[in-house]
């Protein structure tokens, strides 16, 4: 079993009521948010809408915060993140904001309580940039976007 991350969160007024997000069965990589909406949001066909969560987060440095969308939500209703996977930085201390863009037909209407996106920590490495002439070669080279369909 993987260490245990601690990462302190603080509820603002429109979390009130509502739980802190939960893994949902033993082996999910993330725990669902919830929106914090003090009414139903409906998101057009084609809109985006900043949904809250009522969460303000101080994740441990050398870690960030990846939101992504829900797979159910995806499917049936065609509701997902137009940045996905959304990243939340170590030093970020605003309230968790969660873009959703409604790529479905119809209307969908955000509830408060309801499970809009999931949230995954995970490690950051940091980069050093070294600057050479020519780059090492590899099996790939140069071949780009498609390159593993075309013979």
């Amino acid at each position: 079993m993987p260490d245990t991350l601690k990462v302190h969160v603080r509820r603002l007024p429109s979390s009130v009521g509502l739980p802190l997000p939960v893994y949902q069965t033993a082996g999910a990589a993330g725990m669902d948010v919830l929106a914090a909406v003090d009414s139903e949001r409906h998101i057009a066909p084609g809109a985006i809408e900043l949904i809250p969560t009522g969460l303000s987060l101080a994740i441990p440095m050398g870690w960030e915060a990846q939101v992504r969308p829900r797979s159910g939500l995806a499917v049936r209703h065609g509701i997902t993140l137009p940045n996905a996977p959304a990243t939340i930085d170590s030093d970020y201390r605003g309230e968790v904001l969660v873009p959703l863009i409604n790529l479905g037909r119809e209307s969908f209407t955000v509830e408060r309580g309801m499970r809009v996106a999931q949230i995954v920590f995970a490690p950051v490495g940091i980069a050093v940039w070294v600057e050479v002439d020519t780059l090492e070669s590899s099996a790939r080279g140069d071949a780009g976007f498609g390159h593993t369909g075309i013979r």
